[in-house]
């Protein structure tokens, strides 16, 4: 087991790393028209799809804000937050939870429409089903460490979590170790959320680099009527070609 978890999680965290961020370049560089969400709101944007949507988007991306400052705060820091293990184990488990459960209503309105809406389920490549599946399965094993932790509330277990992902993104040696004694659905969560990475170039999330930001300042589009042809229109005839 001690060297399954060796490879696993000292190991395969930097390969996934890796793939992850040059299998991005790469894409970018040599397949840039594939760079793209390949949404299928056009097919079908009916309400339940939009709540599914949200929920969806709205819940994964406070877990993984979450997640990232969850790991990567130093437990040094936790009284300068009045935090200590056991309250912030607490607030992770309460606020995760209902994101947790939020993303994974979302995602199954949009696998059910992924898989099952004629129009939707032939636009989509393997790819769009894959990911959005590697994600339920993740979202499900995600809330599965709720009960686990609910049995062990002092924040050792988390913390040891943290030392793991310290000594991973620190590039330091023995980072494994302290996932030896760790309950095995952390283990699973950890590990999905690691191929969650490694695949990542290869799906459709490779949009998530291309954040929008010029938007937000961009000036509004002004568009304007032909009013002649409207007229026309109305009046049952038909616009003349000029």
């Amino acid at each position: 087991m001690h060297i399954l978890d060796y490879i696993l999680f000292e190991v395969y965290p930097y390969i996934a790393g890796t793939v992850f961020l040059f299998g991005s370049l790469v894409r970018y560089d040599m397949s840039q028209y594939t760079w793209k969400t390949n949404s299928s709101q056009l097919l079908n944007n009916s309400i339940i799809f939009q709540a599914g949507s949200y929920l969806f988007h709205g819940g994964i991306i406070f877990l993984f804000f979450g997640h990232l400052i969850g790991l990567l705060m130093p437990p040094a820091l936790y009284p300068y937050f009045g935090l200590t293990a056991h309250s912030k184990q607490i607030l992770a488990m309460v606020s995760g939870g209902l994101a947790g459960v939020a993303a994974l209503i979302g995602a199954t309105i949009l696998l059910y429409r992924r898989l099952f809406h004629r129009l939707v389920s032939a636009q989509s490549l393997r790819g769009d089903k894959f990911i959005l599946i590697l994600l339920y399965v993740q979202l499900l094993f995600g809330l599965g460490t709720i009960p686990v932790s609910a049995q062990h509330l002092s924040g050792a277990e988390m913390e040891m979590l943290v030392h793991w992902a310290e000594h991973i993104v620190t590039f330091r040696p023995g980072a494994s170790a302290y996932l030896a004694g760790v309950y095995w659905v952390f283990k699973v969560h950890l590990f999905l959320g690691l191929t969650v990475f490694l695949v990542f170039p290869f799906t459709r999330l490779v949009h998530i680099w291309s954040v929008p930001y010029r938007y937000i300042g961009r000036r509004y589009q002004v568009v304007r009527q032909d009013q002649a042809r409207s007229d026309q229109a109305r009046a049952g005839g038909k616009p003349r070609r000029i």
